[in-house]
């Protein structure tokens, strides 16, 4: 499975009226609402503090910003910026799992929204822990919350009763070697529910600091159990805006929408704009059937 550019990328790029997001946006979590959708985006003035910023759109593709953020620093966690959002829905209720930065340390946070605009804190999954690219299922599994996470260089699965006590920590993937993988992995977007399994798109770091996407397949029971895992990646930075950047060599996402004919990953290129790439259900049907 390979994902394919949309022509008209990137889709957000700084805004040098709003002092808040002039410098950078990237890393977003796009969900699906009410015909809508909303995009949670992080962003960066030339004071480097992260911001979360909204967008919201028809297509999937021409977006409409809000000129302010909807989510800002306000705790000495996060002195120096809320990160990479990732939104779960469950029941009516959206999930954000953010990293909270202060400067020298980050960690998971966790915020929930009825709106998508206003946002509550909810509070740390796992307190003082250094640890990010946390993503929450969007449902329970087995009567409870499923929590990844990254313990360098792994990504890891929780359990909870409470979605602030974790337990039942364990590994479910590890970098693999002499790949393009090779250095560390973690979540993209949350995984999404099929027939087959659990979708989940991750990213990856080779040994040469180049970040891709890559895509596996968890079991819907189970999703500790890895049921197929592509060997290549979905993505690479090819383009010159995802080469070049803040960042150099980067394509990193923190979500996707499935449609009915199509999947759409939406990813930050080089840490300074945001682009989407897709793939068609014929060619995804058969990842998750394993023909291809």
């Amino acid at each position: 499975m390979k994902l394919q550019r949309y022509e008209g990328n990137p889709i957000l790029e700084p805004d040098p009226l709003h002092e808040w997001e002039a410098l950078n946006v990237f890393n977003a979590a796009v969900v699906h609402h009410n015909g809508l959708s909303h995009m949670l985006y992080r962003a960066q003035g030339l004071d480097r503090v992260s911001h979360i910023g909204y967008a919201v759109s028809e297509d999937g593709f021409r977006w409409s910003r809000l000129d302010r953020p909807v989510f800002s620093p306000a705790t000495e966690f996060e002195t120096r910026g809320v990160e990479d959002p990732r939104v779960s829905r469950i029941g009516d209720t959206f999930y954000m799992v953010y990293v909270a930065y202060s400067g020298t340390f980050y960690q998971i946070a966790l915020a929930r929204s009825r709106n998508l605009i206003t946002w509550e804190r909810v509070g740390f999954p796992l307190p003082g822990e250094l640890n990010k690219d946390g993503a929450l299922f969007p449902g329970k599994i087995g009567g409870r919350y499923c929590l990844l996470h990254r313990r360098p260089p792994d990504i890891w699965m929780a359990y909870s009763d409470d979605l602030l006590h974790w337990t039942d920590h364990q590994i479910i993937m590890r970098p693999r070697p002499h790949s393009w993988e090779a250095l560390k992995i973690g979540a993209a977007g949350p995984p999404m529910k099929t027939d087959r399994g659990w979708l989940f798109i991750y990213h990856g770091v080779g040994e040469d600091m180049v970040y891709g996407l890559g895509a596996a397949l968890l079991d819907l029971e189970d999703p500790a159990v890895v049921l197929r895992r592509q060997a290549e990646p979905i993505l690479e930075p090819l383009e010159e805006w995802e080469q070049q950047g803040d960042v150099p060599n980067v394509v990193f996402s923190c979500g996707q929408v499935m449609l009915p004919d199509s999947l759409r990953v939406y990813y930050g290129g080089a840490d300074r704009a945001i682009g989407v790439a897709t793939v068609d259900e014929e060619r995804l049907r058969a990842f998750l059937d394993g023909t291809e």
